[in-house]
């Protein structure tokens, strides 16, 4: 079992003790989040473009619902972009303020 931190679980709310990391393992972590992040992301963009195959092979599509179907996949294309921006300010983050790589003989290299 992993050593916890000091801090005791809130009772009210039940909240669990969180695990003792060391730094390396936070930033695999988060860099491990990002990942999953962007693959879910990938899978609805993929889920839009099978929205739009869809509707394009419908008989009885109109140009009104064609629209309607083109302004929502581009309504989620916007929000995906909206996200990538986010995880790539986590992963600057990351990068300039968390991870220092070992050189080998017992030092980091900082910027």
């Amino acid at each position: 079992m992993a050593d916890t931190t000091n801090c005791t679980p809130c009772v009210s709310c039940g909240c669990p003790a969180l695990p003792r990391v060391s730094l390396d393992q936070a930033v695999i972590d988060l860099m491990e989040s990002i990942a999953l992040q962007e693959s879910a992301l990938s899978h609805i963009l993929c889920a839009e473009t099978q929205k739009m195959k869809a509707a394009l092979s419908m008989e009885e599509l109109d140009l009104c619902k064609l629209l309607e179907v083109n302004d929502s996949a581009t309504n989620m294309v916007h929000a995906v972009a909206n996200l990538e921006l986010v995880l790539k300010e986590k992963l600057e983050f990351i990068a300039n303020n968390l991870y220092y790589p070992s050189t080998g003989n017992g030092t980091t290299t900082e910027s």
